[in-house]
């Protein structure tokens, strides 16, 4: 492994840890850098499509109005795998997702468990998501006690 394959490595895990982190402290417009402008963004629960958004002014939007309803968000990313072919990659990671909501003056926390797909460009000198598909493969949501 090359030097250089080891930097691109280390790169594309800051763009996923720096999206986690961002979304995380709810800078939604700074997330959306990490983005092409033409991003595609897939969301499947199980085998259901709940989410398909293309374009990064769109995406915001739809990050801010869900951003509205948390009150905390907390992820932790795990492994995190990448193919690399010279400007472009892809990559798989995952992470647990964790988001407190007020329900009837209630906390519940939805725990998430999410396996992502990834397609990378590099543009402009620093590596972006040009798509991105969310598998939220456990879902699960309880009360806060």
């Amino acid at each position: 492994m090359t030097v250089d394959i080891l930097k691109t490595k280390e790169e594309l895990r800051n763009l996923i840890d720096a999206y986690a982190s961002l979304g995380d402290e709810k800078k939604i417009a700074e997330q959306m850098e990490l983005f092409t402008v033409d991003i595609t963004y897939k969301a499947y629960m199980g085998d259901f499509l709940a989410g398909n958004t293309v374009g990064r002014e769109k995406l915001e939007n739809e990050f801010n109005g869900h951003a509205s309803q948390v009150k905390t968000y907390f992820t932790l990313n795990g492994q995190h795998t990448v193919e690399i072919d010279g400007d472009t990659a892809t990559g798989t990671s995952f992470s647990q997702i964790k988001m407190i909501r007020d329900a009837e003056g209630k906390d519940i926390l939805t725990d998430y468990s999410v396996k992502y797909d990834d397609k990378y460009v590099y543009q402009n000198g620093k590596w972006l998501i040009k798509d991105r598909i969310g598998y939220f493969i456990i879902v699960e949501t309880r009360p806060v006690l």
